[in-house]
């Protein structure tokens, strides 16, 4: 198949790209600083030379927008709102423009667009949409906008030849360096990954081949359309989240942070403290119920195999 991947260059995108490409598939990725022979120029917002690729392609995987990872300021919070809502946007205008329209498109979402809760997993169909939360910083309720904003990009897209499906992917684990699983590592390896403000606070992930899988399983499912959680079916409270980390890596004692504590990390990394203290308890409710089997439907296998290839990847490195 040929495959495009809009915003294709991050840490997902390359997972992505790795696995597709050696599996045979033709990918091209669009991007605004192309350095590669399968790499096209666009800008995210505006039709060009690149909507060519569009034309004729079986798979459109939308993954651009701006990373999360950054404080939540006011100027930031509106540069992912704009940098995802745009791409979806001339995305959806590229393919309604199409000769030769993909079959599917495949837009990236966010698990985020659930609400911050404790008492019960959020699934497709009896989730709980966030928004304005008691005991919560009022700004969380803009990530949730950015979520609702982004799949209505598409949602609203006239492409009728076009299958649509929204990924609303939890954090995917991997041990590519620089990415989220990489950064909790190194806080494990240096005694810090203990529970954060108590650590009550679900975590809900998805292993970078279970990712790889659900999107191969989704391509082939011609039924399945709209929001599809991509995560794994037994999220956890983060203390439990980081003992099961800190045990795969051979570390006995992760410090505990306060919210205050967490706060300045988060500064100091440039982040925001959303990412840590947000419950994100969501579970894949129609890929289970479409028969898909998780490799690593549990934290503690998934962690394993993680730590195993990362210390791999650090030995073909040359690093210890």
């Amino acid at each position: 198949m040929k495959i495009v991947i809009p915003g294709g260059t991050g840490q997902v995108g390359s997972i992505l790209d790795r696995a597709l490409t050696a599996a045979g598939h033709d990918v091209v990725i669009l991007t605004r600083r192309p350095r590669g022979p399968r790499e096209v120029a666009w800008d995210g917002e505006t039709p060009g030379a690149w909507t060519d690729v569009i034309d004729g392609s079986d798979v459109v995987v939308n993954l651009a927008g701006r990373s999360v990872s950054c404080r939540y300021t006011e100027a930031n919070l509106r540069a992912m709102m704009d940098s995802r809502v745009r791409s979806a946007r001339v995305v959806g205008e590229a393919i309604g423009a199409a000769a030769r329209p993909p079959k599917l498109w495949l837009q990236m979402s966010t698990a985020t667009v659930y609400a911050h809760r404790f008492d019960a997993a959020n699934d497709e169909a009896r989730g709980i949409v966030g928004g304005a939360e008691p005991g919560v910083p009022g700004y969380w309720a803009f990530s949730v906008e950015i979520a609702k904003a982004w799949e209505a990009a598409q949602e609203k897209a006239a492409t009728p030849d076009t299958r649509k499906v929204a990924l609303r992917s939890a954090m995917v684990m991997s041990p590519d360096r620089g990415g989220v699983f990489d950064v909790l590592l190194k806080m494990a390896r240096l005694g810090l990954g203990g529970p954060v403000a108590g650590g009550a606070q679900y975590v809900s992930w998805i292993h970078d081949r279970d990712f790889v899988r659900a999107v191969d399983f989704l391509v082939e499912r011609e039924d399945l359309a709209g929001p599809v959680n991509l995560a794994a079916p037994a999220p956890l409270p983060q203390r439990a989240f980081m003992r099961s980390l800190r045990g795969a890596r051979g570390v006995p004692v992760g410090l505990p942070a306060t919210k205050w504590m967490a706060e300045l990390g988060a500064f100091a990394l440039r982040s925001d403290t959303e990412l840590l203290l947000k419950s994100r308890r969501v579970v894949p409710g129609r890929l289970l119920d479409a028969g898909f089997a998780f490799e690593y439907p549990e934290w503690p296998g998934a962690a394993a195999d993680l730590v195993l290839r990362a210390r791999a990847d650090r030995r073909r490195g040359g690093v210890g």
